[in-house]
């Protein structure tokens, strides 16, 4: 690639370009020729779809400036590959590496077209941007970044797979650089686990598109967790990376496609796969399976009162089922949320009202967890769990309020220390009577 770190801003001639440039665009059009002003550090360019971070300067060929993001000492982030952004830009900058400055020149239809950009650029205009690539990173798929992705190959269409979707995959997982799984497998996304599949491949399925290649990188709590995989030989806590392929899918069911009675058939088979993830400790697939339930089954009243209660129960127990999974995941809002659905319709409830009380317990919300295991007791004074609860509870808020009065004591003690010492300090020499008599005065010209 050909550098010119003297190459001036101003020089903005399409002859300068080409005999200086490369075309980077796909076809070869010179939509988008590139000058490097500064080489980038060796590694990999960005892929499609992870988060670049950019400083740039606008200009038309003309050299009038529209725009500069350092003027504004703010540099700008987008995911690359994805249209949030000019065409050039896509283009350009998946073929930058982090620390490199380029020059693009960018025709119109890469760039502002035909309606330009009123006041600043001119309908079917060629402009000018140097770029400077300052960092880049893979796409982050959950709200924990437990999953990232970067694409290296872009897929067809609009359409993603769904849950319940039957998908065709090609598989490649690596612990550092051993390669220790590698095959072409079938499975149904969010039952990816019978098949040895991670949960975070399984629910990387739903951003994907037909003919998409990525790598995904993968947190223990996404791989295989702190049992590891033994026949991977896999070890415990330990991140790994799976190159997927979407060869093919085909999509389940959305909750409209389907009536009533094929809902309450599927929900069936759904609640006892989640009751078997459940049982075998997988607590993500089961809730997985849970909200599958309530999604299709929440806001269906059905054509009678034998219906709408065998719906009723469907969906209360999928709420009471998720609240003790994730009590497990010790996720204690979600917990709280759950049997607050359900004490909704059922004030009574024994299970949620434990429940959301344990999860308050610990949340350290003593007080609120106390009243719910005095709920369940009113329902069912012979539940032992509740009286030992409650008991908990009584020793966790003695335990807080005497934690609570030594860090008062002590806050006390230092401010009292450090008062004797301040007040010892500002102590002064007395003053003669003609100063103080001056000082008197002086005070009683003062407002007020």
């Amino acid at each position: 690639m050909t550098t010119d770190p003297f190459l001036p801003m101003d020089d903005h001639s399409a002859a300068v370009f080409t005999a200086k440039g490369i075309d980077v665009t796909p076809n070869k059009d010179q939509g988008v020729i590139k000058v490097v002003k500064r080489q980038g550090l060796d590694g990999d360019c960005p892929m499609i779809g992870d988060r670049v971070t950019v400083h740039y300067t606008g200009k038309l060929v003309t050299g009038k400036k529209f725009d500069c993001s350092r003027e504004r000492e703010e540099p700008f982030c987008f995911n690359v590959g994805k249209g949030q952004v000019l065409k050039a830009w896509d283009i350009g900058v998946l073929s930058m590496r982090k620390g490199e400055v380029s020059m693009l020149l960018c025709k119109p239809e890469y760039a502002y077209g035909s309606a330009g950009n009123p006041d600043r650029i001119p309908p079917n205009s060629s402009v000018v941007f140097e770029m400077e690539l300052i960092n880049f990173e893979g796409e982050i798929l959950t709200d924990d970044s437990g999953i990232i992705r970067r694409i290296k190959v872009k897929g067809d269409g609009y359409s993603n797979p769904n849950d319940g979707a039957v998908v065709d995959v090609h598989l490649e997982g690596r612990c550092g650089d051993r390669l220790f799984d590698c095959r072409d497998v079938s499975f149904v996304v969010g039952q990816g686990e019978d098949k040895g599949i991670p949960l975070g491949v399984d629910r990387a399925m739903d951003k994907m598109q037909r003919g998409e290649c990525c790598l995904l990188y993968l947190t223990p709590k996404y791989g295989f967790g702190s049992e590891g995989k033994p026949e991977y030989k896999v070890g415990p806590d330990k991140d790994v990376v799976y190159e997927v392929t979407l060869k093919d899918f085909k999509r389940a069911k959305e909750s409209w496609e389907m009536d009533l009675n094929e809902k309450l058939e599927m929900a069936a088979g759904v609640k006892s796969k989640g009751n078997q993830y459940f049982k075998a400790g997988r607590y993500q697939q089961a809730v997985i399976q849970y909200q599958r339930i309530i999604s299709w089954l929440e806001l269906e009243c059905g054509s009678g009162m034998e219906q709408y209660k065998l719906i009723q129960d469907y969906v209360l127990t999928a709420h009471l089922n998720l609240a003790l999974c994730f009590l497990r995941l010790k996720e204690f809002s979600q917990v709280v949320d759950n049997c607050n659905k359900v004490i909704e319709q059922d004030e009574s409830n024994e299970k949620a009202l434990y429940r959301r009380g344990k999860a308050r317990l610990f949340r350290n919300e003593y007080s609120l967890a106390m009243t719910d295991f005095q709920k369940v007791l009113e329902v069912n004074p012979s539940n032992r769990a509740a009286w030992a609860q409650i008991s908990n509870c009584q020793s966790k808020m003695k335990e807080h309020q005497e934690q609570e009065k030594k860090i008062y004591a002590n806050m006390f003690q230092k401010f009292a220390e450090w008062d004797s010492k301040t007040g010892k300090s500002k102590r002064k020499a007395p003053m003669n009577g003609e100063q103080s008599s001056k000082r008197r005065r002086k005070s009683q010209d003062c407002a007020s």
